[in-house]
């Protein structure tokens, strides 16, 4: 490139969302291109990596882009480009839509981007490119990740599932698996930057070896993952209840770097509206889940995905998920009012739950969510728990200055970097500490004590090393491109499709 360009890319949706622009960000910057400062002018080139999942997707879309339309009317040279599953899905009504807009490209062709912004800008035209299928695997093009010590890994894409209120398949394709070699490449190679924490990504994770004919892969894939020296925490999202078979369950309770944390979409405890969502297994069987969980594993957390007010969803269907929540005792939930999402078979299903009976069972379902996972928190007060820290700051008040960590459970727990003797201590994200929990709260916990001790770890070496240099991307584990960058720990983003 003749000239320096800036960029900005804005993430919406799921864990693969977020997955796929650490890709588009690093493909990016191996093109030439420099993230733009915040607060500074408008990114010469603007991405909108889009959800279809999310209620009003379309609408979030549009109105960024008029928004954005304005902008680039002062901004000579400014590009606009939009991807994921919005684009996937709606093609080239995008550019009729929007005819500002620079550049098109799917879920299956995001290694494109710097190609076709590329193009046009030469052609002065907007150029759409939506691939029917997967060209390239994205774990193998160049990342930008923000963080030193944890990393997402991505076993498979795609899924093979039918749920009626979920587009994803239709936008996503079908299944398609790494091979385990390829992934732990990945692995090690991560580790070796001074990544401790990798968290297995898949829309059905607990699937992976489908596509070449070995049901037990992802057991075996996590006891590989124990056997990575360095490696200090692994964990995995999202499984899917059909699928999730004891030999999971026997990996992660004897694999040590596996966490004792589960995330287990249950979106239902109602048989009947499980048969309408097309779930493939019933609320014995997500029960029987959870026992043998607790079972092998006595503190893991387990958090889950629920929705309320599916198409014909009743009053005694509502109180049989409320039921589930009581029993399987969860730590946290992320819940969804039912909304139609074009595209989807319960989209045209009768029997719509008002909006008002949906908001008043969403918020009944909320207050008991709450009080579970309260009352679980309530029960680690007094616990030590091993955190790893994370990058940025805590809560601030005007006594003390709190930092956060993840306990090994994937609890968040703000903690006092402070010693024994009321000292401050040099706490770095990506080492690890140990504390007292003094104080639960529904979603969160605190330390407020001293920290009982300090494990200053390769991770916290790599942020340090990070922080002293600009960071720039990592290239794919399968290409020979010089290495610039480091992963990133994010939030999990849930869509209510699992």
């Amino acid at each position: 490139m003749a000239e320096q360009r800036t960029y900005e890319v804005r993430t919406y949706g799921c864990q693969m969302n977020v997955h796929d622009s650490e890709r588009l960000t690093g493909l990016l910057e191996t093109a030439g291109y420099t993230a733009a400062p915040a607060g500074a002018e408008p990114a010469d080139v603007v991405v909108l990596n889009t959800c279809a999942v999310r209620e009003n997707a379309d609408n979030k879309l549009y109105g960024n882009l008029g928004h954005l339309a304005s902008v680039k009317k002062k901004r000579p040279g400014m590009q606009i480009a939009v991807g994921g599953c919005l684009a996937q899905k709606d093609r080239a009504t995008i550019t009729d839509k929007a005819p500002w807009v620079d550049v098109v490209f799917g879920t299956h062709n995001i290694g494109s981007l710097p190609v076709l912004l590329e193009r046009a800008r030469v052609a002065e035209e907007a150029q759409v490119e939506i691939l029917e299928s997967l060209d390239v695997f994205p774990s193998t093009l160049p990342t930008k990740r923000e963080s030193a010590y944890a990393a997402w890994v991505s076993v498979s894409v795609g899924c093979n599932n039918t749920c009626t209120f979920c587009i994803v398949p239709a936008l996503r394709g079908k299944e398609k698996d790494r091979r385990p070699g390829d992934v732990l490449a990945e692995v090690e190679a991560l580790v070796a930057e001074g990544v401790s924490e990798v968290t297995l990504l898949g829309q059905n994770v607990n699937a992976y070896g489908v596509e070449f004919g070995d049901r037990q892969a992802f057991s075996r894939l996590l006891r590989a993952c124990g056997e990575v020296e360095g490696l200090e925490r692994v964990r995995f999202t999202s499984p899917h209840p059909a699928e999730f078979t004891d030999d999971v369950i026997e990996a992660m309770a004897q694999t040590p770097n596996v966490m004792p944390s589960l995330h287990m979409p249950l979106q239902s405890g109602s048989d009947r509206v499980l048969r309408a969502m097309r779930r493939s297994y019933r609320q014995s069987r997500y029960l029987g889940i959870i026992e043998r969980v607790r079972a092998a594993m006595p503190d893991a957390a387990i958090t889950t995905d629920i929705i309320v007010g599916f198409p014909g969803e009743t009053e005694e269907d509502f109180q049989d998920t409320l039921e589930v929540v009581r029993r399987a005792r969860f730590s946290s939930a992320f819940t969804f009012q039912y909304s139609k999402r074009p595209g989807t078979p319960a989209a045209v299903l009768e029997e719509q739950v008002p909006k008002a009976v949906v908001q008043d069972r969403y918020e009944r379902l909320v207050a008991l969510v709450d009080e579970v996972a309260w009352a679980e928190n309530r029960a680690l007060e007094g616990r030590v728990v091993e955190l790893m820290v994370a990058e940025g700051e805590g809560r601030k008040d005007a006594a003390t200055r709190r930092l956060t960590g993840r306990a090994r459970d994937n609890r968040l727990v703000h903690f006092t970097p402070l010693a024994v003797d009321g000292t401050p201590l040099e706490v770095r994200p990506g080492d690890v500490v140990e504390v007292v929990v003094s104080y639960a709260a529904p979603h969160h916990l605190v330390a407020d004590g001293p920290v009982r001790s300090v494990r200053r770890t390769r991770a916290g070496d790599a942020w340090e090393a990070r922080t002293a240099a600009p960071a720039t991307a990592t290239p794919g584990v399968s290409l020979g491109l010089p290495t610039i960058g480091v992963p990133a720990p994010l939030p999990p983003l849930v869509d209510g499709c699992r």
